[in-house]
């Protein structure tokens, strides 16, 4: 079977056996990253795949770690996106070729389908975000919560830090300021209110 697949492998025209390799290879990949994903280790892209999660429309992350970027805004150029892409590239020029002759159309045509790809992929993740960003929590149920602070907190509310605070089950990291004295990380912090919905204040327990 091995023998029949290298030789109508090796039948094709150079330039579909490029799109046959990117369709598998990238197939392959793809299917590690879902899987990664479905199982909780998938969000690791630099600079975060989807952003973080709306909670109000406010942006509350900094663009560090792998957390959502609450202002919804989805990072073009990921790893994640560039597999997208590669995908559509693969598929569409193996699909294609039968009604696309023209060797130039049809890469024209496969780099249409691997941008379709990617902001299909933007799209859903995008409606995901907000469904998850809607029903996981309020951000004024905090109030009251005791919570760790991750990313120091600067004094007078010059600056903004970090805390990671529990909402039904689920560990947040989001924006606190301190209207007292700097707090550094790991210590315990109460939060007291929340501004603009989208960033606590918080203070030492």
């Amino acid at each position: 079977m091995m023998t029949t697949f290298i030789d109508w492998f090796q039948a094709l025209p150079p330039y579909m056996r490029a799109y046959w390799t990117i369709a598998i290879a990238v197939s392959i990949i793809f299917v590690i990253q879902m899987t990664l994903t479905l199982i909780g280790l998938g969000d690791t892209d630099a600079g975060g795949d989807v952003g973080d999660l709306d909670t109000g429309g406010a942006d509350l992350g900094d663009g560090d770690g792998d957390t959502m970027d609450t202002g919804g805004a989805i990072q073009l150029f990921t790893i994640r996106n560039t597999v997208n892409f590669l995908l559509g590239i693969g598929w569409g020029g193996v699909c294609l070729n039968s009604v696309i002759p023209n060797r130039f159309l049809l890469a024209l045509a496969a780099i249409l389908c691997g941008c379709i790809m990617v902001a299909a992929f933007i799209l859903m993740y995008r409606q995901l975000m907000k469904l998850e960003g809607n029903g996981s929590y309020r951000i004024e149920e905090s109030v009251g919560q005791v919570c760790e602070v991750y990313i120091r907190i600067p004094a007078n509310k010059s600056g903004s830090g970090k805390v990671q605070i529990s909402f039904h089950g689920s560990v947040q990291e989001l924006p606190a300021q301190t209207e007292g004295e700097a707090i550094p990380s790991g210590t315990k912090v109460r939060v007291t209110k929340v501004i603009d919905k989208a960033v606590l204040i918080v203070e030492r327990i």
